[in-house]
């Protein structure tokens, strides 16, 4: 009996470690995604959220951007990524990786143990779930800045100013406004980004070989792209919802955009957002696995 209770031990301290691991791993990513994808990430905000005829298109936004607020004008609402996106991206793979022991354990799994692409979405979309809890706020307080200083006025002095006044507004629900938009967005984006990058990077290794950093990055690169393209209409309804000076729900906002410019009103930056994509996605993942590597290599 004392045999099996320290295999059952060792299988848990496995669990944890394993957890703890693709935690930090994704904390990791997450830093390296918005130091890479932050200024196209301001340009597509930009392009989705201003009135109708302040940008002619994304290079528009670039110069206006530097000639107001200088080159590191295009790192404005930084602050709130870097803080946010570390546990966001960590709590994504840490998701990731309880998602694909959820789904192995519900699920027949092949002998080889690899998961179905069917499976590695499902864990992708459970992965979401808690990540929207840290996601919508964050989200929330980085286009507030992102948008503001546009009409030539600050509105917020930082971050903790935005969390400040959003609170005095309205509290916790203020803050967290945009939530289900949130994971209406990330639920099946993350599905397609976890099934994209897994697909692709087995595709792109050898059998009996580790993946390159060249498979690794085109991959997550792939991952990206995918993910935008699948879910940009809900990321611009999102922007809208959680930027709104009115309180108003996902409907009437989608309805609004809808009036204003029909179907191509639902993809205003999504140039900026794939030339984001690709680069910050890429170094996620390049992050992630390197953060992996290390630990099996030092740990």
């Amino acid at each position: 009996m004392s045999d099996a209770a320290e295999i059952t031990d060792t299988v848990k301290t496995s669990v944890i470690v394993g957890q703890i691991q693709s935690f930090a791993a994704g904390g990791v990513g997450g830093v390296c995604a918005v130091l890479v994808g932050h200024p196209f990430d301001l340009i597509k905000v930009r392009l989705q959220t201003a009135e109708k005829g302040v940008y002619s298109g994304a290079f528009d936004v670039l110069k206006k951007t530097v000639a107001r607020d200088g080159i590191l004008g295009v790192y404005r609402g930084v602050t709130p990524p870097l803080l946010g996106v570390t546990p966001m991206f960590a709590i994504s793979f840490w998701g990731y990786d309880l998602g694909q022991r959820i789904v192995s354990a519900v699920t027949p799994v092949a002998p080889s143990g690899k998961l179905s692409i069917a499976q590695i979405s499902a864990a992708g979309f459970f992965s979401a779930i808690p990540m929207t809890l840290v996601a919508a706020p964050f989200e929330r307080i980085k286009v507030l800045l992102q948008v503001q200083g546009q009409s030539g006025t600050n509105k917020y002095s930082g971050p903790f100013d935005v969390v400040q006044k959003l609170y005095k507004e309205g509290g916790i629900r203020s803050l967290m406004r945009g939530s289900l938009a949130t994971l209406c967005r990330d639920g099946p984006g993350s599905a397609i980004y976890f099934a994209t990058y897994e697909y692709l990077k087995h595709e792109l290794t050898p059998a009996g070989q580790s993946s390159s950093l060249g498979a690794i990055s085109f991959a997550g690169g792939m991952a990206g792209v995918a993910m935008w393209i699948a879910v940009f209409p809900i990321d611009t309804i999102k922007s809208q919802l959680q930027t709104s000076e009115t309180h108003t729900n996902i409907a009437r906002v989608t309805s609004s955009i809808y009036k204003a410019g029909g179907v191509k009103a639902f993809f205003p930056g999504l140039g900026p957002a794939l030339a984001r994509s690709f680069p910050a996605n890429a170094a996620t993942f390049v992050g992630v696995e390197l953060t992996h590597k290390f630990f099996d290599k030092f740990l």
